[in-house]
């Protein structure tokens, strides 16, 4: 009898073949710690539903028209983004090693077998419930007081417009631009990433929500609930903007708000 699961594996399977997908998701219903949230049939939609879901788990085949298993990967990498545990799946052998360079979790040869399968599903779980387990790392000691900002500009087509850092409700990143949602005022930053912006901000109150997003936590209207064990949060804009709270933050958001 198998082990009851203790965590749940968000996962994407991405695959040009609908009937390749279709026994894949079939073979997968026997995993209860395996919950399917999404599926694509080329390496495009792969990009967009690991960028938008941060999956735990995706399945990817390598031989697909346009861009194939592998350069999505190194795609994803070159985002600079969280890559999740990565499984090839294909009928070519010929690609096994480009996969373990890539550091694939695994590497699946048509037609899938369910024993081979059980096994990469156990390793993948095993890694997952490891960095779920380790405690958060201390604070380093700080060699100086980090200089914080009190006021952010904010380009409005042909105004700047000078905000309290306080009034900002969120900010997002999108093609390498970052934009600021402030009250009164909307526009880009002059910061090149979301990194330094945050850097400048106070972190008692500002929060990275997701890759994507700053958000102010005194700005946060309502807590939606999104796929199994994750959530949404509803800012206090006029637009009532819903930002995705990636899986890594959760822990952090169940902290802020004792949920």
């Amino acid at each position: 009898m198998r082990e009851r699961a203790t965590i749940t594996l968000s996962t994407v399977l991405v695959d040009d073949e609908e009937l390749a997908r279709d026994e894949l998701k079939f073979l997968l219903q026997d995993f209860p710690e395996v919950d399917v949230i999404a599926a694509g049939s080329n390496g495009l939609e792969a990009i967009d539903l690991v960028t938008r879901l941060e999956p735990d788990l995706l399945f990817l085949d390598v031989h697909m028209p346009g861009l194939d298993g592998v350069a999505v990967v190194r795609q994803l990498r070159e985002k600079g983004l969280d890559l999740p545990h990565v499984v090839f799946s294909t009928a070519y052998d010929q690609y096994a090693i480009e996969a373990w360079r890539l550091e694939a979790s695994d590497y699946l040869l048509k037609p899938i077998d369910k024993e081979r399968l059980a096994e990469t599903i156990a390793r993948v779980s095993k890694a997952v419930q490891a960095k779920m387990d380790q405690p958060e790392s201390a604070p380093e000691a700080a060699t100086h007081v980090p200089f914080r900002r009190t006021k952010l500009l904010i380009r409005s087509g042909p105004r700047n417009v000078i905000v309290d850092a306080s009034d900002l409700i969120y900010a997002t990143t999108n093609d390498g631009a970052i934009t600021m949602v402030a009250n009164g005022a909307e526009g880009l930053s002059s910061y090149k990433t979301l990194e330094e912006l945050m850097e400048n901000l106070d972190p008692e109150v500002f929060w990275r929500a997701h890759r994507s997003y700053i958000v102010n936590v005194n700005r946060i209207r309502e807590v939606l609930p999104w796929f199994r064990s994750s959530f949404q949060v509803k800012m206090d804009d006029k637009r009532g903007t819903e930002i995705p709270v990636s899986r890594v933050q959760t822990r952090r958001l169940r902290e802020l708000l004792k949920l």
